[in-house]
């Protein structure tokens, strides 16, 4: 079992940066990888970016690329988002999560940070 806490979600204006930080406990064979999805009212939940422990694995979602960074720190257990150069469309409900391998559909969930950015 893994569990997950969120911090970081807020408000900002367009243009804006903010930065999510997920920490993990419990498992970490089960948390080998580790990363963050959003979903926005009235859409579907989509794959941002993740990270493995080993750095063998690594994704972005094109909406993000060069924008968003995914980083993880092993010696915390813990994942971070920096999110830069914010639009209004990043708008969203973010989720960590963790599986043993990086994919799609991940076993184990944060509670949510809300992110809102404001044109």
């Amino acid at each position: 079992q893994v569990h997950l806490v969120e911090s970081g979600g807020g408000s900002v204006q367009a243009g804006g940066s903010l930065r999510l930080s997920c920490a993990a406990f419990g498992d970490l064979y089960s948390s080998e990888c580790m990363g963050w999805f959003r979903q926005a009212p009235g859409k579907e939940r989509e794959r941002v970016a993740d990270i493995s422990r080993s750095g063998i694995s690594n994704y972005y979602a094109d909406a993000v690329k060069g924008r968003f960074t995914i980083t993880l720190d092993n010696a915390k257990n813990t994942v971070y988002l920096q999110m830069n150069s914010l639009k209004p469309e990043d708008t969203a409900m973010y989720y960590c999560a963790a599986d043993g391998w990086c994919r799609a559909s991940p076993r184990y969930w944060g509670q949510g940070t809300q992110v809102t950015v404001s044109s």
